[in-house]
């Protein structure tokens, strides 16, 4: 079943991508949504089967790699952690395939984009099933590609070739120190096997070794450079640029890679190495520091915005932080169920604002849009139920997951623990005042768009709206549910050996005995948040604009990103252009080519067009070359004696 899981969305990949052309484009979309809804039931039933009756798994495809004391074997790992993240994978996955059908009814190429779709399937599930670094690295590389196929999809665009390549760019810099800890992992305990690295993982706890020249504690350094990977792949502060531009592609993209899978691989990196993890304080420091500041950082752009894509894009950014902040102070199984809950309720949300731009004739900008609600009604019911579960109203999905992330930071009772307690709490006011502000500026008030535009707008097909209602449910009932399992009182069991904890680490038990205030916080910044949006988009629709116009330093600070894509430019690429043009027009240019090939060619073509001025073909003039020549033989005669 596990093997059936992983393949299916590879064999769909290769049907729609090779035999596209002889099938034909439903039989396409058939086959590739087939196997991956298909895969999503198997997956919901090995979910109950490992996390609830307690099974693992060990299956071994093929022996893979053998190279002097190197031995990698193509295996897959099922336990809770695995099934969790095949059923966010495949049920994601092919719910947006069965939107793609009504989305992209009109794009010429739909084999190739359904074909990309299953293979970033695959792709993901060879990253979340892998039983070693290098097998994580394939998968790793692979949603990395495909994502970079899914987002310039679109290549006819220069924005959507712009922002592939960006995204191509910014994750091999993460990347480059995510190869660097598997190969120090290979360097210090001799295999890349998680078993063998986690087991002999406490011995090397305290020891340092050489690296760049200094002395670092091993550990440390081994997580710190994992992380990077992380970082890179899920969009963290300082290699977050990418994320928000990769909204270019198709919104079926937007959500599969950019809520719901590729970047919540990053989380799934760090629980899976919480026995190294939970070794340094350090590591784990960090991971708190960089996911406090991204959500916070990320919940400030996300209050200006105007593309509706974006403004879901910061929020996924913005989440992750969260995540990433459960996972630091030690509460993986808290990071795992906000990764849990937060693919149903932000899928539905990237969905549903594909939904309005497909009903707005493909406008993105809400400065556009505006009274949409007597129009789309189902639509304006499920993204209410996104945004209440992305803002964390009571007994939604959000409330469970989101909520146990903020006490977790408190009741790690340390500096930055508080730290993330505070940015957090913030980002959740924050995150209420933008989610509303989409909602407002979407559905309510006076329309903003042309009298020709809105006599088009129109509600999606079912194919359209089946998936968001499934995601719906999930975004109402996840928490509810899977609570108890994921950080109440089955968790130990829930978790069993995938999540190795240290044994000092009480922290999801610690988080039901915060104080009251730190957990009513949550829910007052909230509504906060929604009382501040009413008032700025609902009651007073001027307000944003006096008050843009009043701090107007602050709001282009904000709209801008804080500015990181101009730093970023300045610093890193216009050196690069300068570099790489110097070299070309100098090094390759002059040197290379001026000295070399070009140099040489240009020297006998001069040289044989001064012999070819000679040729006048006048008798006197080669008389005259006679004359001179015998004359130089003559006095080469006399002066050498000869």
């Amino acid at each position: 079943m596990y093997t059936t899981i992983v393949f299916l969305p590879l064999l769909g990949a290769i049907l729609a991508g090779f035999f596209g052309r002889f099938l034909g484009v439903k039989a396409s979309e058939v086959i590739t949504s087939g196997f991956v809804l298909l895969g999503a039931l198997l997956s919901w039933i090995a979910f109950f089967q490992i996390g609830v009756g307690g099974e693992t798994a060990h299956v071994t495809v093929l022996p893979w790699i053998k190279s002097g004391g190197l031995s990698v074997d193509w295996a897959l790992r099922i336990d809770t952690l695995t099934a969790v993240m095949m059923v966010v994978v495949n049920t994601v996955s092919g719910l947006v395939h069965v939107y793609s059908i009504g989305y992209m009814h009109h794009d010429p190429h739909r084999t190739r984009f359904f074909s990309y779709l299953s293979l970033f399937t695959f792709a993901m599930l060879m990253l979340v099933t892998s039983d070693n670094f290098l097998q994580m690295f394939f998968g790793w590389e692979g949603v990395g590609l495909a994502s970079y196929l899914l987002i310039g999809f679109w290549y006819q665009k220069p924005s959507a070739n712009a922002a592939a390549i960006k995204a191509f760019v910014v994750n091999r810099v993460g990347d480059f120190g995510f190869a660097l800890g598997i190969f120090g992992v290979y360097a210090v305990f001799g295999s890349i096997d998680y078993d063998t690295v986690f087991a002999a993982a406490a011995e090397k706890a305290g020891q340092e070794f050489s690296f760049l020249g200094m002395q670092l504690d091993i550990v440390t350094t081994l997580c710190v450079l994992l992380f990077m990977g992380a970082m890179g792949k899920s969009a963290q502060f300082l290699l977050h640029t990418w994320l928000p531009d990769a909204m270019e592609g198709p919104t079926p993209v937007s959500a599969l890679i950019h809520a719901a899978t590729m970047v919540t691989a990053g989380v799934f990196l760090v629980a899976r190495c919480a026995p190294m993890f939970e070794l340094s304080v350090d590591a784990r420091f960090f991971v708190v520091l960089v996911g406090a500041t991204t959500a916070f950082f990320a919940a400030t752009v996300g209050l200006v915005q105007n593309d509706i894509k974006r403004v879901v894009a910061y929020s996924t950014c913005s989440q992750l932080g969260y995540m990433f902040v459960a996972a630091g102070v030690g509460a993986y199984g808290a990071a795992i169920f906000h990764l849990f809950t937060h693919a149903f309720f932000k899928a539905l949300l990237f969905l549903g604002s594909g939904s309005v731009i497909h009903a707005m004739s493909d406008e993105q900008d809400m400065r556009h849009m505006g009274g949409l609600f007597p129009h789309l009604k189902k639509t304006w019911v499920l993204m209410l139920v996104g945004t209440l579960a992305l803002t964390g109203f009571p007994l939604t999905a959000g409330y469970f997951s989101k909520d146990a992330i903020i006490e977790s930071a408190y009741a790690a009772h340390s500096n930055i623990g508080m730290y993330a307690f505070v940015l957090t709490v913030i980002a959740a006011a924050l995150t209420s005042f933008y989610s509303w502000r989409l909602m407002f500026m979407t559905f309510h008030g006076k329309p903003r768009a042309s009298d020709e535009v809105m006599s088009h707008v129109h509600e999606s097909p079912w194919v359209m709206l089946a998936p968001l209602v499934v995601l719906a449910l999930g975004a109402l009932g996840a928490g509810f549910l899977f609570s108890g399992y994921f950080i109440g009182e089955h968790n130990h069991a829930f978790w069993a050996e995938a999540i190795r904890l240290a044994k000092d680490n009480t922290i999801l038990e610690d988080i039901h005995h915060v104080p009251s205030w730190v957990k009513a916080a949550p829910f007052v910044m909230m509504v906060g948040g929604l009382a501040v949006a009413s008032l700025f988009y609902l009651a007073k629709p001027d307000l944003p604009v006096r008050l843009a116009t009043r701090m107007p330093r602050l709001y282009k600070f904000l709209l801008n990103k804080w500015y990181f894509d101009e730093l970023f430019d300045w610093m890193f690429v216009r050196p690069a252009f300068r570099i790489g043009r110097t070299l070309w027009k100098t090094g390759d240019g002059a040197v290379i080519d001026g000295l070399g090939p070009d140099g040489v060619a240009a020297r006998v073509l001069a040289f044989t067009g001064r012999a070819v001025r000679m040729q006048s073909g006048f008798v006197y003039h080669y008389a005259f070359a006679m004359l001179i020549g015998v004359a130089f033989l003559i006095t080469y005669v006399l002066f050498n004696g000869i």
